[in-house]
């Protein structure tokens, strides 16, 4: 009997006093499951047979769903699978935190479909099946799934992997192409990272297949600074809307978040817990391009953002000079290291905004906040290390947990985003 689910989405069973991850399979089933392989502490299984079905399970909706791990909770109702991930953030909150939100935010639910903007997609040259194989990977990691289509990509990109596997088959270069980065904006770029140069006729190829289906095709020879077009001119500059008049510039490499509609919902929900006057000033710190930044600048008196990333930076002020924002300044700054020296954060702030990797933001708490902020907004997209720096923030920095909630940023997979509120005692 499966009891549970685990947090990467896989049902869970006991044998013994050994738990029991069963790929597959959902909670309240039965299932005849083949052993894959022993841990001392846990065994991995997958699920053959349905013995007992759960109500909640459904057909998935693609094709390839069994064989391709970009999602792993398509055979889970939609409504459940949120239900699991606002189970997974505050089961994380209560055991690794040993804290609970005093009120549960409902959760941000947009598009499930055809919603994903960005994504690296894996490449590889089968010489055995004499063609490329160019998606996601299975289940194991170790191979690249055939798949002719992706639901969750962006249609204007996901309805032609197949024809992307066609066309990679064909070139010289077939066996050198890593991967292909995926950027869907006001226009669709496809990056192609080439591990040797490529020859004249693949370019012609590459420039016919993008003009064909409306792709603007750039490679990268070498590292994320080499971005170069086809005919050798720089990288389009894409951008997107944060609300009708708010656009935010970016490179096709740039971090951005993957869901445009729940971005622009993450972002209000944000504003409105962080309760933004024309009196605040605003700490932003892994801000990025300016997602939450400019946002904020429109209600602050000021705000100062902090990036690791230089180019992240200079792209977030040239955002902030087209959209005339003038009460924003930026810092560069490595928040894994200490800058309790630094004059950006001796300075006097009320409200702060986080939005950190799944590392989270352990080191920045030995210096902030100072004790003039009253409300830190945590954007997370990791509840465990959320749940960490939530204990940090009531136990040792006087903040309560007032909120939290999660984001359905990555639908029909377990990845968890999620907002907290946090409000001084």
């Amino acid at each position: 009997m499966i009891e549970d689910l685990a947090q990467d989405g896989r049902g869970v069973a006991r044998a013994g006093n050994k738990a029991v991850f069963v790929d597959g399979a959902l909670p309240g089933e039965r299932v005849l499951a083949r052993l894959i392989k022993r841990h001392r502490q846990y065994d991995d299984a997958a699920a053959e047979a349905i013995l007992e079905r759960s109500p909640d399970r459904i057909e998935p909706h693609c094709a390839h769903f069994a064989a391709c791990s970009g999602c792993s909770l398509q055979h889970l109702d939609p409504v459940r699978q949120i239900e699991f991930k606002q189970k997974q953030l505050l089961d994380s909150l209560e055991r690794i935190g040993k804290v609970r939100p005093q009120r549960v935010l409902p959760a941000l639910q947009r598009e499930i479909w055809g919603y994903r903007r960005k994504a690296r997609l894996s490449v590889r040259y089968v010489e055995k099946k004499g063609k490329a194989l160019v998606g996601f990977r299975e289940a194991n990691g170790r191979f690249v799934a055939e798949i002719e289509h992706c639901p969750v990509l962006d249609p204007r990109v996901g309805l032609h992997l197949g024809n992307l596997s066609r066309l990679v088959s064909t070139l010289d270069a077939r066996a050198a192409i890593a991967q292909i980065e995926v950027a869907a904006a006001d226009q669709v770029v496809l990056v192609f990272r080439n591990l040797v140069p490529l020859s004249a006729a693949d370019r012609t190829q590459l420039r016919q297949f993008g003009a064909e289906h409306g792709f603007v095709i750039v490679l990268q020879p070498a590292g994320l600074d080499s971005l170069v077009g086809l005919d050798g001119g720089s990288p389009p500059q894409l951008s997107y809307a944060i609300d009708e008049e708010l656009r935010l510039n970016y490179l096709p490499l740039d971090f951005v978040q993957v869901n445009d509609s729940i971005n622009r919902s993450m972002i209000v929900q944000a504003l409105d817990l962080l309760d933004v006057g024309s009196h605040d000033r605003v700490l932003d710190l892994y801000c990025g391009l300016g997602n939450f930044t400019l946002p904020l600048a429109r209600r602050a008196a000021e705000v100062f953002g902090v990036e690791g990333d230089a180019g992240l930076i200079a792209r977030a002020r040239a955002n902030a000079v087209q959209a005339g924002l003038s009460n924003i300044e930026y810092a560069v700054a490595d928040l894994t290291l200490d800058h309790s020296k630094a004059d950006w954060s001796r300075a006097r702030y009320s409200r702060m905004l986080l939005d950190p990797p799944r590392a989270g933001a352990e080191r920045v708490f030995d210096y902030l906040p100072g004790s003039d902020v009253e409300r830190i907004v945590y954007v997370s997209c990791h509840p465990g290390t959320l749940a960490r720096d939530a204990a940090i923030l009531v136990q040792r920095k006087g903040f309560d947990l007032v909120a939290a909630g999660v984001m359905d940023m990555f639908a029909h997979t377990a990845h968890v985003e999620s907002m907290a509120l946090f409000v001084r005692r």
